[in-house]
């Protein structure tokens, strides 16, 4: 059995807060989430705001350290590798963040944040090199060479995350995270950056972890999804079957939030309206964390957490469930 390109078991992200009175909190950013991502797949984990979605990328970027759990890339444990032994791995996982307007260095010319990443890993050889390896990034993104010249305010959004993606691939990744890298960009521009996602996978052999909120955005892009609920995996699934035979409530719920591309069908289906707010990070509820909005929540599931178990289907196509009634809407 070939082993995933990066594995996360359990992870945990707590954050301690402090109230008006010093009483001390915890918030529950990521609460026991386990997910693996083979080499060449693009895997998307998706939910609403504040559900924990970018904890997940940022502690396996060792942006901060987990809680808890375990991350490892090709086998090896990267939670907790020294600063100096993960240095050289860094070059391994990159991201494209989701504001190309801030992420980018505004006193630096395109030329410099593209160069940056090359020289701290000292991957040019001269100055000539370097200017090759500019002039192919720019290449790769489908932006003219003369743009190394000026600065990221004179492009327009769409150009500023391309300038962001050439810049994840100048230390030539195996692994990119992308952490909804289209959501503040027009719907036009959306397509055109998926495109460009989907062709550089295809050219150079990359594994994506794609976070975004918008399933209809994923449903393009991906090959399974994993659906997070306040910290805690719902289901994970292949796209197709997750679009096709949604198990848990809360996936039922974000698929009929997908606009169809038939204006006459959209106008005669019936929406499901999710009814009320998230609860509270903070103090989330007993048992099944979603059962506060659930239409087919029973005793149980105020009493016991459901494990996340495959049904069905699922045990040959890895579609697994957190649901004490799975497909029972």
């Amino acid at each position: 059995m070939i082993a995933p390109l990066l594995a996360v078991k359990d992870l945990k992200k707590h954050f301690p807060v402090r109230g008006g009175l010093a009483r001390s909190q915890v918030v529950y950013a990521v609460d026991g989430v386990s997910l693996h991502i083979d080499k060449g797949e693009t895997l998307a984990l998706v939910g609403e705001s504040g559900c924990g979605k970018s904890t997940v990328g940022r502690a396996i970027l060792r942006l901060f350290d987990a809680t808890a759990g375990q991350v490892l890339l090709n086998g090896q444990r990267i939670d907790d590798m020294p600063a100096g032994t993960l240095r050289p791995l860094r070059r391994h996982i990159q991201v494209v963040f989701q504001d190309p307007y801030s992420s980018l260095n505004p006193r630096m010319r395109v030329r410099d944040v593209l160069a940056e990443p090359i020289r701290n890993f000292g991957l040019a050889q001269s100055h000539t090199d370097l200017t090759a390896r500019i002039d192919a990034l720019l290449d790769k993104v489908r932006l003219p060479r003369d743009a190394a010249a000026r600065w990221p305010h004179e492009f327009s959004g769409g150009q500023r995350q391309r300038i962001s993606i050439a810049r994840a691939l100048a230390l030539e990744p195996e692994f990119i995270i992308a952490d909804e890298p289209i959501s503040s960009l027009d719907v036009n521009i959306q397509a055109q950056i998926i495109n460009l996602l989907i062709d550089l996978q295809e050219r150079f052999r990359l594994t994506y972890l794609f976070i975004a909120h918008d399933l209809a955005v994923v449903r393009h892009i991906c090959d399974r999804i994993v659906v997070l609920y306040l910290g805690r995996i719902a289901e994970i699934a292949p796209a197709h079957e997750l679009f096709a035979a949604p198990l848990h409530p809360y996936t039922r719920y974000l698929i009929s939030a997908v606009p169809i591309p038939n204006a006459a069908a959209e106008r005669r289906r019936k929406r499901l309206p999710l009814v009320g707010e998230p609860p509270s990070a903070i103090d989330p509820p007993s048992g099944c964390c979603f059962r506060t909005r659930c239409p087919i929540a029973k005793p149980i599931c105020a009493e016991v957490p459901p494990p996340l178990i495959s049904s069905g289907s699922g045990r040959q196509t890895g579609h697994v469930v957190a649901c004490h009634f799975p497909g029972q809407f």
